[in-house]
């Protein structure tokens, strides 16, 4: 069986959709399922067994033999989070005890890290193992991300492969849950069903125009891909970039939910919230040459072609992956 944690989730529950794609059925999903507004993200998904996030590791000793892989999706992701203790749990706690049961009983190991470990980016992109302690997140979420990428860096005792994969800025189906950590494609689109344009925070350095700050914006489906690569390549272990490789602007971003709606763009800009102006990337870019040789070769979709399949497919419809 595969344990994919976060099912309930934005990445998870498309994870498991992928999973079911490929004809596995054979899936425990594990999650806090407590949220109402979280369950289309996997009612009519293919599982063995739905396992409370509590729950997980009273049950797992009795299943271990069962467990072929494990993909630890979730965590905390509120980046507005300033409870370090609430990370310290979620994120690296319990992340600990994954890795610890995965080492005890021979199972390989895919989690979740992030690009907000990468902080201002004065050091760069780069997914080298020697970065890693050298990097300052700019907020707990971040910290939390980094501490655990750090921990792992330090064991001897490790599963028999792993994977720590720092997720860029992912978007698509299934993050309608999300609130205020939802992607700002899904912002931008509810934005323009709304009032008929979209809000975009104002440049607070001279350095970026308005609208100019970058981030590496990457879609679901290509995030899925590589997972799944992960699961059947088995082989270099070590923490890697998912990203695309090619920042974008916001302005990229807007225009193009504009375009797949078929309007023409009306933006405004706002001043960025005080509690994240100073926690705030303004330039993010994957280095991906060290998935590229480990043997990934996929291409990844443009930005406007990953908007056009999430408007239109996805969100005009309130469609689930």
């Amino acid at each position: 069986m595969i344990i994919v944690t976060g099912a309930a989730g934005f990445i998870g529950s498309c994870l498991v959709g992928k999973l079911n794609n490929k004809g596995i059925r054979d899936i425990v999903i594990v999650d806090d399922f407590s949220r109402a507004e979280k369950s289309n993200n996997y009612t009519h998904k293919a599982y063995r067994e739905k396992v409370e996030r509590k729950e997980l590791f009273n049950w797992l000793p009795a299943h271990a033999k069962d467990v072929e892989f494990i993909f630890h999706i979730g965590a905390r992701t509120d980046t507005t989070e300033v409870n370090m203790s609430v990370f310290e749990e979620l994120n690296i706690g319990y992340s600990k005890n994954i890795w610890t049961f995965c080492t005890a009983y021979g199972i390989p190991l895919v989690y979740a890290s992030s690009a907000a470990t990468y902080g201002d980016g004065s050091l760069g992109y780069d997914d080298s193992h020697d970065l890693v302690a050298r990097l300052r997140p700019l907020n707990p979420y971040g910290v939390s991300k980094n501490e655990f990428d750090k921990w792992v860096l330090q064991q001897v005792s490790t599963p028999p492969v792993w994977y720590g994969l720092k997720f860029f800025n992912v978007f698509g189906p299934n993050e309608y849950h999300k609130g205020r950590m939802a992607s700002v494609v899904f912002h931008a689109f509810n934005q323009i069903r709304t009032s008929g344009k979209v809000r975009l925070f104002r440049s607070h350095r001279p350095d970026y125009e308005h609208g100019k700050q970058m981030r590496d914006f990457i879609y679901v489906k290509d995030v899925l891909e590589a997972l799944y690569f992960m699961y059947e390549h088995r082989q270099d272990p070590g923490i890697y970039n998912l990203g695309t490789g090619k920042a974008r602007t916001f302005l990229d971003l807007v225009n193009s939910v504009f375009y797949a709606l078929d309007l023409e763009p009306e933006i405004e800009f706002i001043d960025t919230p005080a509690d994240i102006r100073d926690k705030y990337q303004y330039f993010t870019e994957a280095k991906m040459d060290k998935l590229r040789q480990a043997g990934y070769s996929k291409p990844f979709r443009s930005l406007e072609d990953g908007i056009t399949e999430y408007v239109q497919a996805y969100l005009q419809s309130t469609r689930y992956y």
